[in-house]
């Protein structure tokens, strides 16, 4: 099984009017956790879309339009992405999407490449979040070893690594940054079973 570790960075949050500026992932074997193939791409948009960004999203992911109208347009970036599943038959049942948070990746993903191509192409339909797998773990610790409950962790990637006591994302968050972090700490709260055995 692949897992496909993505993440979006927009310039905004409502994908009505907001569109992808950046996206990155890279494509794991989930039983080893061999990188086969990664990818990272600024995308360019145009003004009139720049001029609705959210300023609070960009002070967090330090974009500006110099970089942004420097990037691939939405076409060509779908195109690569395209060529990349290919060369790895991606498909359902051999694959699944891993994300810090799918509702917002998946909707300005599915900006780039229509639901109805991705359906076509049966790629997988399962996107799947860290955050629940690790509310499992950590419902699961506080249970058998009296730890806090998840909710009074906290479910955002560097409230997770705090606990694990691993770093937190790099700033000003980038997409591939936050794929590194993302498989970091899927590393660490679900592992990877041949890895796990080898050691």
């Amino acid at each position: 099984m692949l897992g496909i570790f993505l993440d979006i960075e927009a310039n905004g949050l409502n994908f009505f009017y907001n569109r992808s500026v950046e996206v990155a992932l890279r494509i794991i074997d989930l039983t080893d956790g061999r990188e086969l193939d990664s990818y990272d791409q600024i995308v360019s948009q145009p003004r009139d879309v720049w001029e609705k960004s959210d300023l609070s999203s960009l002070k967090v992911n330090g974009f500006t339009w110099e970089l942004v109208s420097s990037g691939k347009p939405e076409k060509e970036v779908a195109d690569e992405i395209l060529t990349l599943f290919h060369k790895h038959k991606i498909r359902r049942k051999q694959a699944i999407f891993i994300c810090q948070n799918p509702s917002f990746d998946r909707a300005f993903f599915s900006q780039i490449i229509d639901p109805d191509k991705q359906e076509m192409l049966k790629w997988p339909y399962h996107w799947l979040d860290l955050a629940s797998m690790y509310y499992a773990f950590t419902m699961e610790k506080a249970i058998n070893e009296k730890e806090p409950l998840p909710w009074e962790v906290g479910l955002s990637k560097d409230n997770m690594a705090g606990v694990l006591e691993l770093p937190v994302e790099e700033s000003p968050h980038r997409a591939i940054n936050g794929v590194d972090h993302l498989i970091l700490l899927y590393s660490h709260v679900v592992g990877f079973p041949l890895q796990v055995t080898a050691n």
